[in-house]
Formats: C-alpha cells, sequence, structure tokens
C-alpha cells in the first residue's frame, strides 16, 4: 500500500498556481511531469485555448505528442509556436489541424492528416464547442449550430476515429468533455447538446470496449476559461455554485491525463462530474424561464 501511495505520490506536483478573489482560494494541484501518456497522441479539439488548450499542456507533459484542431489557422499556428516556446522540448511533439466541426466534413481526409505528423494515433478528445440558442429565443440557425458543432461533429469524428481505431487494432481512448448542463433540465440547444453528448458516451463506451476501445466523459461545472470570462477577467468567484468559484482548466486537465492513461482503464463509460456541485447537488446557479 505505502508502495502505491509513493508512485502515486510522485506524479503529483503542489502547487503550480494559487488564485486569490475576494474570499476565494483556489490551490490547483496539477500532475508532475511524468510518464502516464508516453509514446501516446491525442487529437484535442478546441485546442487553442480554454479546457482544450489546458488538456494539450497536460498531456504532453504526460509524455504525449498533440495534435491541437480548430477553426482559425492564425490562432492554431500561434499557439503551437506559444507551446513550444514554453516548453522547447515540445517541437517535436505539437502540431495542429485545421477542423470546422459545424460544417460537413472529410474525417478519414483529417485523420491521413494526423498520421502524417505520427505513428500512433490513438487517443480523441471531443472538447470543442459552443454556447447559445435559449428555448424562446433561439432561431434556427443558431440551434443548428450549436448542435452541428457540440453534437453531430463529436459524432461523426468519434465514428471516423473508431473505424480507424478498429481496422488498425488500437487500444485507443475516446474522451468526450460534456458539461453539468447534462445533469440540468434542458433550456437550450447547448444544454440539450450536452445531454447528448452524455448519451453518445454511453453508447459508445458499450459499442466498443469490446474492440479495446475505451471511453469516458468529464462533466466540468462553470471553468475560468475565455468562454465564460470574458475580456482577461481574473474574478473566480463563484458564490452560485455550491464551490464557491469556477473550476480552473488544469483542474479538468488532470482528469483528463488519468481518464485516458492506464490508471483508468477500467473506468468505462463513465461520465466523471467536476461541476463544484452544479447540476449535482443544486440548479439554483442557473435561471429559467420563458
Amino acid at each position: 500500500m505505502r508502495r502505491f501511495i509513493n508512485r502515486i505520490s510522485s506524479y503529483i506536483e503542489r502547487i503550480t498556481a494559487t488564485h486569490i478573489t475576494n474570499n476565494v482560494v483556489a490551490n490547483v494541484v496539477t500532475l508532475s511531469s511524468n510518464n502516464l501518456l508516453d509514446g501516446r497522441c491525442a487529437l484535442v479539439t478546441g485546442g487553442t485555448s480554454g479546457i482544450g488548450l489546458a488538456i494539450a499542456k497536460a498531456m504532453l507533459n504526460a509524455g504525449a505528442s498533440v495534435v491541437i484542431a480548430g477553426r482559425n489557422y492564425s490562432k492554431l499556428e500561434s499557439t503551437k509556436l506559444s507551446l513550444i516556446t514554453e516548453n522547447p522540448g515540445y517541437a517535436d511533439k505539437v502540431n495542429f489541424v485545421q477542423l470546422d466541426l459545424s460544417l460537413a466534413n472529410d474525417y478519414d481526409k483529417v485523420i491521413s492528416e494526423i498520421t502524417t505528423y505520427t505513428p500512433k494515433f490513438d487517443i480523441l478528445v471531443n472538447n470543442a464547442g459552443t454556447l447559445g440558442c435559449q428555448f424562446g429565443s433561439g432561431s434556427e440557425e443558431e440551434f443548428d449550430k450549436v448542435l452541428n458543432t457540440n453534437l453531430r461533429g463529436a459524432f461523426m469524428l468519434s465514428q471516423a476515429v473508431a473505424k480507424y481505431f478498429v481496422s488498425h487494432q488500437i487500444k485507443g481512448n475516446i474522451l468526450n468533455i460534456g458539461s453539468s448542463s447534462s445533469f440540468r433540465p434542458a433550456s437550450s440547444a447547448y444544454t440539450l447538446s450536452k445531454w447528448g453528448i452524455r448519451g453518445l458516451t454511453l453508447g459508445m463506451a458499450k459499442s466498443l470496449i469490446s474492440k479495446g476501445i475505451v471511453v469516458n466523459g468529464i462533466a466540468p461545472g462553470p471553468t475560468a476559461t475565455p468562454m465564460l470570462l470574458p475580456d482577461g477577467q481574473k474574478n473566480i468567484d463563484l458564490p452560485s455554485n455550491p464551490l464557491g468559484r469556477y473550476a480552473m482548466p488544469e483542474e479538468i486537465a488532470n482528469m483528463a491525463v488519468i481518464l485516458t492513461s492506464d490508471l483508468g482503464r477500467t473506468v468505462v463509460g463513465a461520465i466523471v462530474p467536476m461541476t463544484g456541485g452544479a447540476g449535482i447537488i443544486t440548479f439554483d446557479d442557473m435561471k429559467y424561464g420563458f
């Protein structure tokens, strides 16, 4: 038992950052440099900012190569450069593909591009998403954009990746980034899409585990990302959340590494709620009306 505890402790670095705003202190514990994903390669959609960028960094830190996907080519370029500048050792481990999940795509072509960067592609992180389309004021155009990005895109990309894994006998991982919204009454296209992601996670997990492909999901609560804290806002206080604050992207990224590593191999079809209590022990942080 002591050996096990010592091994786990060796993966933890305390503290990379302490965030203090008003009366809220967030001591963010992150995994230290490790080999949990050594020799692996992950595609992370929405990887240029927020949770996706934090996951990309954590996976690089765990020994993986990472391909980040996003819509904006120049942002993909600058993100790759910033990652390499931050750690020159990542120079041969970071690449990107341009991908707009709201549109119809040739996913086989995307996979072919990824495999030109790495001899082994075995992790998909479906992270890209967009907010919007509240019931009562949503337009068809807005509804389609949200569902196409958050759900259809994840479905079609996962299907293509799963076929690639099976045909190449790769015992890989698919990780879906859902939301605390998937535990709430659905009153927006965004919430509806996250209900879909939760169901898709369960369905893919049941369908693919016999092929050695492990599928799980993470359901973050309100997280300190540009999506929720625009214009560089640093205040992470969130009194309406039982936790009292926003989650930090690095906290979500820790779990992403664990679930896609051999540490999480027996976790199958789980939606890990990292919500701070939102959507689990309270709905009071959301307003419902028409």
